[in-house]
């Protein structure tokens, strides 16, 4: 079996979905193809991924490809490819997402999913995605896609509607969502035998039911908590305790990005805001350049004293392959089309995020029924930018990027339509041949 993994220069985050899998029995003797069109940052991950490979028994094979002309060598015959590009990377492309909106007067805190950052993100990956299906469709028509690249709604959403790739979003805050909850809240005591489900879109999927392991709610216990949580000044999940007040309902990913969800929190009129809930505005920048270095530290101490065994971790990419390999039943929160109206009040194209189950046959997901109306409306403010992202990106044109912007709240909370269509202007030119060439 081969499995492919796009965007190997992100070394740690290959390690960990690779090392996964040589945990695993069904997998480990697999062909691991790393592709990347960074020469240098695929070497570091080839011999770290070789260093573990060795210390964890020897299994399976590393084999490295790099750049577009051996992007095909890459896919061939795989039967699951997972990926985690990041195209532009910090710089130029995070920098010019940050600065650029920053010159009009929006702010942001990590831009990858939605906002004017998350509409960038989308567009100069979207070609590249599509470049990745094109070669699929030829050389590994039937494999698996598992995307973990952002903005995911708008990436997955693409793919699974204009592509004949069969693809899964997968986040890493699903799994962590109620436990981050409940530590948070010092109720520690309620996490083992614990019972949920989330369901939503991508980052603002909803913890609609929490029990414990008696099947007792425990919802009216977290409200309880919320103001004394919310009033202290050493915590930074307010956003989301915020959505529990005003919305009934916690969501799953962290209050700095859902603090650039909304029109409510990082507004430039109420500066006070911004100390009052602990958001950290320019955060994705500062961990770019925390990991930069942290890894360049890490690689030597790895050099240096060797690779220790790898500890499986909660990714769900391994345990999807495992799944389906041993048709072996597994729950996953996956990101998929709602074309057979998995929640009912929300549109069929959207990307939405449920609980699906893997098996032999794939991804199979789950029908969840009707969202509470008001998080329902909350979803649909996100939903409407990605549709028109995902619109700007199939037909060209500049309008539909112009829209999406007009319609993200954080936006068009702070700027009048000529700036927005300015800034977009802007940004488009400073982006370059990052971008396809709208119309």
């Amino acid at each position: 079996m081969k499995i492919t993994f796009m965007g190997a220069g992100s070394t740690v985050f290959a390690r960990n979905v690779i090392g996964d899998c040589l945990c695993v029995e069904s997998l480990r003797d697999s062909v691991f193809a790393l592709y990347d069109i960074d020469p240098e940052r695929l070497e570091e991950s080839r011999v770290i991924l070789e260093a573990m490979r060795k210390t964890m028994g020897g299994y399976g094979r590393i084999e490295c490809y790099c750049g577009v002309e051996q992007r095909k060598d890459a896919l061939r015959n795989a039967s699951f490819v997972v990926n985690a590009i990041q195209v532009g990377g910090y710089d130029p492309s995070t920098i010019i997402d940050f600065e650029i909106p920053k010159k009009y007067g929006l702010q942001q805190t990590i831009a990858d999913t939605l906002g004017i950052g998350g509409i960038m993100r989308a567009l100069r990956t979207i070609p590249v995605m599509e470049d990745f299906a094109r070669d699929m469709a030829e050389v590994c028509p039937d494999a698996l896609f598992l995307n973990y690249t952002n903005p995911m709604a708008m990436l997955a959403g693409y793919m699974l509607r204009y592509t004949p790739i069969k693809t899964v979003g997968l986040c890493h805050s699903v799994q962590v969502c109620s436990e981050h909850l409940l530590k948070s809240l010092d109720m520690r005591d309620k996490l083992d035998g614990r019972k949920e489900i989330i369901a939503g879109i991508n980052h603002m999927a909803w913890l609609l039911e929490i029990r414990d392991k008696n099947g007792v709610d425990l919802y009216p216990e977290i409200k309880a908590k919320i103001d004394d949580y919310i009033a202290r000044d050493d915590v930074c999940d307010k956003v989301r305790m915020e959505y529990i007040k005003n919305f009934g309902y916690y969501c799953t990913e962290s209050s700095e990005h859902n603090a650039e969800y909304n029109m409510f929190y990082i507004k430039s009129k109420y500066p006070e805001l911004i100390k009052k809930y602990n958001i950290p505005l320019d955060e994705y920048p500062r961990r770019c350049i925390n990991q930069i270095e942290g890894w360049k530290k890490e690689y030597k101490e790895l050099l240096e004293n060797g690779v220790k065994e790898h500890k499986r971790s909660s990714e769900y990419a391994s345990h999807i392959m495992e799944s389906i390999v041993e048709n072996k039943p597994y729950q996953i929160g996956g990101n998929v089309l709602n074309t057979n109206h998995l929640i009912t009040n929300l549109p069929r194209e959207a990307c939405v995020e449920v609980p699906c189950l893997v098996n032999g046959m794939g991804i199979n997901p789950c029908y969840v029924g009707a969202l509470p109306v008001q998080c329902a409306a909350m979803n649909m403010t996100n939903i409407n930018v990605q549709l028109l992202t995902i619109e700007a990106a199939r037909t060209k044109k500049k309008e539909h990027i112009y829209q999406a912007a007009m319609l993200d709240p954080h936006t068009a909370s702070e700027l009048d339509i000529d700036t927005i269509k300015k800034m977009v202007d802007e940004l488009i030119e400073a982006h370059g041949d990052y971008l396809p060439k709208f119309n």
